[in-house]
């Protein structure tokens, strides 16, 4: 789920202020902690050969996040594919796996258990 940002509805605008918010988008509920994330990634980065050997070969990993640069292509379990791109919001429910299209700058909240897992796998991939 993304949601680009001039399409979150706005709730409230008074001179100097715009209040947009997108209801229901996601659940992190039962997660524990979360982490704040920033990611730098460059075009042509693939997860898929760091997360085989996760679960379905994928990130199980729910992640709420801002593009600010660039442009991602996630690929969910069914193959499913979703485009994100500069200035959207996005949900990335567990079960995927992410492309870099364009360089991207990209800030995240995930479930600091969950992704520390995932982030400890592909930094072992990395070494083998």
């Amino acid at each position: 789920m993304h949601i680009a940002r001039d399409k979150v509805d706005v709730q409230m605008e008074i001179p100097g202020a715009v209040i947009r918010q997108k209801l229901d988008f996601g659940d992190a509920a039962g997660y524990g902690k979360i982490s704040g994330e920033y990611f730098s990634l460059s075009a042509g980065v693939d997860t898929t050969p760091l997360f085989q050997g996760l679960h379905h070969n994928a990130c199980q990993c729910p992640h709420w996040g801002y593009v600010l640069q660039g442009r991602i292509t996630t690929t969910d379990e069914q193959g499913t594919q979703e485009t994100v791109n500069a200035h959207d919001l996005f949900y990335w429910p567990p079960g995927h796996n992410v492309r870099v299209d364009a360089d991207a700058e990209i800030v995240m909240f995930s479930p600091q258990h969950e992704h520390t897992h995932v982030i400890d796998h592909m930094k072992h991939m990395v070494k083998s």
